[in-house]
Parts: C-alpha cells; structure tokens; sequence
C-alpha cells in the first residue's frame, strides 16, 4: 500500500487538527472522568465510519474502523488527561481552568489520532483488517489504560463479514520536547519504567526537644534511612539494569521543640526490568528494617504498585523505525540507546499486545530542546507543526501493519 501521500494529506488537515488542540487544551480535564473532552472528541469524530464505544468505567473511548478486506485489528492509542499545574505559558488557548494544564502534549495526541482516524477513513475500502483508535483517559497515575483494557477494550467482534480480527499489534505517539519538531525515537526492549510508591513510617518515642534521650527521636533515623536507602541502590543495582530511588516528602513534628513520635518517607522507585523492580523493593525493606532496629526503633514499609515497565516489542520497534524511515526519512529518526525512567500506562496494553511506543520530537527550529521546558512543565510549548509527522505516523504505522504485521 503506497503511503507516499500521508503527509502532504496529514498537512491538508492541519488547520482543523491544530484547532481541535487548541480547544482541548483550553478546557483541560483530570483523571478518568473527562466528560467535555470525550464530548468534544465525539464531535470531532462525527460523520467517520466508526464504531464507536463509550466505556462505562472511565471516558474512554473506542472507535473502530472496519476495513474492506478481511485483516487483523491494530490498536492506536492517544491519551486523553491532563496535569493538575497552573499554566503559564501566555498562549492565546491558555487553560481557561485554574490549576489545571495539558503539560504532557496529550491534548496533541488526541487531536493527532483524530487525524489518523479522517486520513485511514478516506482509505477505508483497501484496508485489510481493522483500526481501534483507542482515546484514553487517566494515563497521568490513574490507570485509565488498565480500566478499558478491564472492560474488553481488546475483546473485539469478528468482522462484520463474520472473518476474526483479533488485535495483532499496538502503537502509541508521546509528543517530547527534548527532541526537534518532526523526528522520532524509539527502540525495542524497556523503553519506560515502572513507577512504584513507598511509605515508610519511622516510630519511636515522643519528648521534648531539650532531653532527647528520654525520647526515641525518629527523625535522625528516617534520615540515615534515607542515605542508606541511596547507597543500597548505587552499591548493588546494576549500572546497566537500573533503578531511581527518590524521596520527595519526609514529614514529622508540630513545632520547634517537640520530637515527634512518628516521621514519614515518601517516595518513588524506577526500574526498568522486573527483577531489578522487585530487588530494590527488598533492599528498602532490609535497609528500613535494619536501620530501624540499630535504633530501637519501630518501622512500617508499605509498596504501592504503579505503572509496570513499558516494554517494546523488538520487532515491533524496528518495524516502526522502518516506517518512519519510509515516510519522514533517516535523518529525523533516532535509535534510543536507553530508557526513559518516566513511566507510561500503555504499558497494560503492550503485556498484552505486541507493539511500541514512540517519540515524537515537539520543540520548534527556534528553540533548543536540551533547554526547552520539559513535560510536566507549567511553562511547556508544542509546536503543532510536529503533528502533521504524527498524523502520519500514525496513520502509516496502522496501514504497514494491516498488510504484514511485524514478526
């Protein structure tokens, strides 16, 4: 199937693509309840030979576009949430809800599947299988990919020619800034983290300030805790299988002159393999415990699992390498040589489904992104310009597949 007109096609529908950003980005929403973006998002889906289904748990939306030959299904996924931070961007579409932002680009990926799903409509008839555009709510921490994979995103009819279509394959779009408008990166294997949280509670004995040993001060403990916490990771992680161990919050006390009875670690662990994700759970539970004991004190270690590792399929990365190759050239495509340790809810989908995510490089020729604000930003900016590669992509990555799934 020839794809040499995607993005001079993709360019035509710029214009509409860029609006329907604009206005998803001006009226952000968080979590799995987006009820005016999945409104706005149907409106813009109107008039598509679709088969659209709206998720009861969540927001999401399924939409599936029924070839004209018989074929497998592929799944192209675009988050739909956005991040609870004040914008201050000064852009024309600034977040018109207080203390809320589209600071991720998903309001780009929403707007750029809508463009794929227009762009694979219009070739309808020669498309040997199907397309599940899946429009996800919830990615920022609250599972949303999980939630429709939970009621049957996957489970699919058998076309409407009574053929079986299972979904054989699976892509994602994450816009960056830390890449140029228009290139894209991947590689196989880990490509994201996971992304776990700890608790560890420290108690001892309250007092006054001014006789600690008649208390048991839990403070200093929850402190070398926390260093020993650090060199565990760097003494016995592999350098080449890694792990991020952060403490963002310790909590303890009321006031200048009391030792409290109990301090607070809070924290997030990456890794980006199971094995080594399960190892640093253990080592912070010897090391709390063991800490905590050389003090006489008492400890309480508790794990909440996040997102799993988010693995690309080999072939899967290659083949889209390939097409990318094909449809934006060599030189704006990147074989990453590691991991990022953020951490991505698509990962449900690819335990699942073999496939891969992808890059997409967000910053304009005026900018550089090694300085750019990055996502999560209050102050990032996307060039739109990246979306017409995305649409494309998007659209090329579906069409490839459909024909010859990677092996």
């Amino acid at each position: 199937m020839e794809l040499n007109t995607l993005r001079d096609e993709a360019r035509d529908l710029l214009d509409e693509t860029v609006a329907l950003r604009r206005t998803l980005h001006r009226w952000p929403e968080l979590g799995n309840e987006l009820p005016v973006t999945r409104e706005t998002v149907l409106g813009a889906l109107e008039g598509l030979p679709l088969q659209v289904t709206l998720h009861e748990t969540t927001s999401g939306i399924a939409a599936v576009l029924d070839g004209g030959k018989p074929g497998p299904t592929v799944l192209l996924r675009g988050d739909m949430d956005a991040l609870p931070l004040k914008e201050d961007t000064d852009l024309d579409f600034e977040s018109a809800t207080e203390g809320q932002m589209h600071a991720c680009g998903h309001d780009t990926h929403t707007a750029m599947l809508v463009g794929a799903a227009k762009l694979l409509s219009s070739r309808r008839a020669d498309i040997p299988g199907r397309v599940l555009f899946m429009f996800q709510p919830g990615e920022e921490g609250h599972g949303g990919a999980r939630f429709m994979l939970d009621e049957g995103l996957l489970d699919l009819a058998p076309k409407a020619d009574g053929t079986a279509s299972p979904v054989t394959g699976a892509y994602a779009l994450h816009i960056t800034s830390n890449l140029p408008t228009g290139w894209i990166a991947t590689k196989g294997g880990s490509i994201m983290a996971s992304a776990d949280t700890m608790l560890i509670t420290v108690t001892g004995r309250g007092g006054h300030a001014s006789q600690p040993h008649h208390a048991l001060d839990p403070i200093p403990i929850a402190c070398e805790i926390v260093q020993a916490m650090q060199m565990m990771v760097t003494r016995t992680i592999d350098v080449f299988d890694p792990s991020v161990v952060t403490v963002g919050r310790i909590t303890a006390g009321t006031t200048n002159n009391v030792i409290p009875e109990t301090a607070e670690i809070l924290g997030t662990i990456r890794a980006i393999s199971e094995a080594t994700r399960n190892k640093v759970r253990d080592g912070i539970r010897r090391v709390a415990e063991g800490v905590a004991a050389a003090h006489d004190a008492q400890v309480a270690v508790e794990f909440s699992d996040g997102y799993p590792v988010t693995a690309n399929d080999a072939g899967a990365a290659d083949f889209a390498l390939n097409v990318v190759n094909e449809i934006i050239g060599k030189n704006n495509t990147v074989r990453l040589p590691n991991p990022v340790m953020g951490a991505e809810d698509f990962s449900y989908v690819l335990n699942r489904v073999p496939g891969a995510m992808l890059f997409l490089g967000g910053t304009g020729a005026d900018r550089n992104p090694a300085t750019a604000a990055p996502n999560h930003s209050n102050r990032v900016l996307f060039d739109e310009e990246a979306m017409v590669n995305g649409m494309a992509v998007y659209s090329a990555m579906a069409l490839r597949h459909l024909v010859g799934a990677p092996t």
